[in-house]
């Protein structure tokens, strides 16, 4: 019957066309590995071939379009396995992973099935989809949107949380309102925005009177626009829940959680200044309680990714910050929280200036996050958190970038970043005990245009550290035949390591309409890959992969 079903999709997803107002619309994406044994890098460790070197993800969406109703369903394929580094519960899968029907008109919205949803920043509710991560925490239920006037918007969230092709235990409940204050109060000096949200799970405790049923959270959120200044502040309170590590509730007290996030910015012709506070007190969220601090991110309710800079280059991944958000009480590991800061500077020279000539665009960047300074109470399992305090540096980076445009033909790109991170952070193992590892970045990166769309991208990279593995070297070399056709080389030494290993790799990229296929090889170097701020944890490998994506 699967056989029958995705054929069916796929001769579907072949046509596209517009029949009496109604309309398909989807995509087809396939990311595939074929796994090649490495003595290089003792690969592999394990049971990574147990299921065969050939691994897949696939993905087929189709929607239908017709007046004001719209329904889809996307099949999902994890054959033989998923991709190396997913989680588990994926590998062997295959099925109908979501599906939807969807009514909205001028101030109605109603959505039935698996939907995607955001409460303010997401820090207390949002379920997306990323398939690079391997997230999928959609809900499966009831969603309504509300528009009574231009100035309110309410959203109502009932459901249950996406949980490989299953669902989670716990049920999620939710509401968040709207208010365009400036609207309302008749303000032309100031936009001002008012936002409440609250956040509910409902999961049974087994007859355990000690573990709460139901564990709510509120928060509020005000935003403004003033002249050149923008700028919000969003606090959001979670009721007290027992605390789990690794499927196992570690203490008998109760714990409640707070967050606070505070944004400030400037920006003009020329200057951008964006800051960007954030305080979490055990703050992680999840719909099934058993599941918290789990490494694939299955079952989260919110969104808290990393402050931190998204950097673009090889070596400038190596150490990324991963937030810390939660309260760990056990004999070998206590921690609360994290609380720290961002701040990106943009300055574009003017146009008349010497450098403003050349194109010349800065842009710098702070970070730093620490741990809650806390004083636990083993015996009496309480603890005490500062609000500020001088908890331990979970890391710090500091970077400034600088873009030139020196003709039409050439521009440049030279990027330093000196970064410190707890070791544990980057590479597992207890918060505060590793020691930190600080290292040094480097990368100029040059664009040559030709005429008919060519260009060559060249990038030299170079990290340096007396601490963890030691120093390394990188280098990119990429040619564009034009906008469709792309191949690369790139290799990431790490000539200062025991072993002085090379992560190689090269390929390539064809676009033609609404297709995209790309074809790699070489070797992944084993780490957290991050994306917008959320990481999971890859292992070393070596191999082919390919992946095809089409729209319609």
């Amino acid at each position: 019957m699967k056989k029958i079903i995705l054929g069916a999709f796929m001769l579907i997803g072949a046509i596209s066309f517009s029949q009496n107002n109604g309309y398909f619309f989807g995509g087809l994406e396939s990311n595939m590995q074929w796994l090649q044994p490495d003595e290089g890098l003792s690969f592999p460790e394990g049971n990574e071939f147990e299921v065969g070197q050939f691994r897949a993800n696939n993905y087929f969406q189709l929607n239908y379009s017709y007046g004001k109703f719209t329904a889809g369903v996307q099949y999902e394929s994890y054959l033989p396995a998923a991709l190396l580094g997913y989680s588990p519960i994926w590998d062997g899968q295959n099925g109908v992973g979501t599906y939807y029907i969807n009514y909205k008109d001028d101030k109605l919205d109603v959505t039935g099935g698996y939907f995607y949803e955001q409460f303010g920043s997401g820090l207390i509710l949002r379920t997306w989809e990323d398939r690079q991560l391997g997230i999928n925490n959609g809900l499966k239920g009831l969603r309504v949107k509300f528009n009574p006037t231009a100035d309110v918007d309410i959203t109502g969230v009932y459901g249950q949380v996406r949980n490989g092709f299953d669902v989670s235990e716990g049920v999620i409940q939710g509401l968040d309102a709207n208010l365009d204050l400036s609207s309302v109060l008749n303000i032309d000096a100031v936009d001002l925005k008012l936002g409440g949200s609250y956040v509910g799970r409902y999961q049974s405790n087994d007859a355990n009177d000690s573990i709460p049923k139901v564990v709510n959270a509120y928060g509020g959120r005000l935003d403004f626009v003033a002249n050149n200044f923008y700028g919000g502040v969003e606090a959001i309170t979670k009721d007290a829940d027992v605390i789990v590590n690794e499927g196992v509730i570690t203490s008998p007290q109760l714990f409640d959680g707070t967050a606070l996030q505070v944004n400030l910015g400037y920006a003009q012709k020329g200057l951008g200044i964006n800051s960007t506070f954030r305080r979490l007190e055990n703050f992680s969220f999840y719909s099934d309680r058993y599941a918290e601090g789990n490494q694939f991110n299955e079952q989260i309710v919110n969104y808290i990714p990393a402050v931190t800079k998204q950097h673009d280059y090889l070596l400038s991944n190596i150490y990324v910050y991963n937030a810390q958000p939660r309260l760990l009480f056990s004999d070998s590991e206590k921690r609360a929280g994290e609380i720290g800061t961002q701040v990106d500077v943009y300055y574009s020279f003017p146009k008349e200036s010497a450098l403003g000539k050349l194109g010349t665009k800065v842009a710098g960047n702070f970070s730093y996050w620490a741990g809650l300074e806390a004083t636990f109470n083993v015996a009496d399992q309480t603890y005490d958190a500062k609000f500020i305090g001088d908890g331990k540096r979970y890391f710090r980076d500091l970077n400034i970038e600088i873009k030139n445009r020196w003709s039409s033909k050439w521009s440049t790109i030279a990027t330093f970043q000196d970064v410190i991170i707890d070791k544990a952070v980057s590479k597992g193992g207890i918060l505060g005990t590793e020691g930190d590892i600080r290292a040094q970045i480097a990368v100029v990166e040059a664009t040559r245009r030709f005429e008919g769309g060519k260009a060559l991208r060249a990038e030299l990279q170079h990290l340096w550290t007396s601490d963890d593995d030691k120093n390394w070297a990188a280098g990119v070399l990429e040619y564009n035949f034009n906008s469709a056709f792309t191949i690369y080389a790139a290799d990431s030494w790490n000539y200062g390591g025991e072993e002085e290993l090379h992560y190689y790799t090269f390929g390539g990229s064809f676009s033609k309409g609404s297709t995209r296929f790309a074809l790699n090889y070489g070797r992944q170097r084993g780490g957290l890959i991050c994306v917008g701020g959320v990481c999971r944890l890859v292992p070393s490998s070596t191999g082919l992969t390919a992946s095809l994506a089409v729209t319609f």
